[in-house]
């Protein structure tokens, strides 16, 4: 009769489409997030054999090798102290095409008696450059990226440098107003080289470099990378849509850009 099952037919309750359609919508879920955490392994893969190949000291048993690289800017020969143990104590190239472009267009960005932050300094390459070119520099990083830095940024500029270059512990995104309010602490001009990379904390360096670079500041942010992944580029349209900006430089070779940007008043 109709309206009645018959016997091969399963009882389904009311909710079990529903429930199906949740489940594969989980499951979908579930595949994207690995697909997502795959993806982000292999981007720190490759971020740390890149360093390994600018280092060219793989040693599997010797993990924290130390290493130094020379480099000659603003008149000056400039010894880098680097170690494997983290990115951030590594020399990129984004830090080096920055450092080439500050000392080869010192009339367009001069650097004189200005005041200059560093955000994530590392090995402080670009704040060493900016110091030789007569700042007055404060480079940042996370504390326990301080010790090299600070001695990179002592073994370079004593005696060189017009003004002591500084160092100061600052996580993006964090106890900004607290540590840095405005305009208690105004600078010039924002550094940042390489960055942005496949990390967690995008948003927290977008924030951050917004807080230095807000309305009615003048200050002005030169910003360069290497485009690295999807995520780069993502990054790059929020920046873009969140500031005045200029390519200044665009390095094939290296697949690095060099941006200008100030604050969208």
């Amino acid at each position: 009769m109709e309206g009645r099952l018959s016997a091969h037919q399963p009882f389904l309750p009311k909710h079990s489409e529903t429930s199906r359609n949740d489940e594969m919508n989980q499951d979908k879920k579930l595949q994207r997030k690995d697909e997502t955490n795959d993806q982000a392994l292999q981007d720190q893969d490759m971020m740390r054999r890149e360093g390994l190949d600018r280092r060219n000291i793989w040693e599997p048993s010797v993990f924290y090798a130390l290493g130094k690289e020379s480099f000659n800017f603003a008149g000056h020969e400039i010894n880098i102290r680097e170690s494997m143990d983290s990115y951030g104590a590594l020399i990129w190239p984004g830090g080096i095409a920055l450092s080439q472009f500050l000392e080869n267009n010192q009339q367009q960005i001069n650097l004189m008696d200005k005041a200059v932050l560093e955000l994530g300094a590392g090995t402080g390459l670009v704040s060493i450059v900016a110091s030789l070119l007569g700042a007055w520099v404060t480079a940042t990083d996370l504390p326990d990226i301080l010790s090299n830095l600070s001695f990179n940024l002592r073994q370079n500029t004593k005696g060189r440098s017009r003004y002591i270059p500084q160092v100061a512990a600052l996580s993006w995104g964090q106890g900004l107003e607290r540590n840095f309010p405005f305009p208690s602490y105004h600078y010039d001009y924002v550094l940042a080289a390489d960055v942005v990379y496949h990390h967690n904390f995008l948003e927290e360096l977008l924030n951050t470099m917004l807080h230095f670079c807000r309305p009615g500041s003048g200050t002005t942010l030169l910003w360069a990378n290497k485009i690295r992944f999807q995520s780069d580029l993502q990054f790059i349209e929020c920046f873009k849509s969140r500031f005045n900006t200029t390519l200044l430089a665009e390095l094939p070779q290296e697949n690095v850009w060099i941006f200008k940007a100030t604050s969208r008043e």
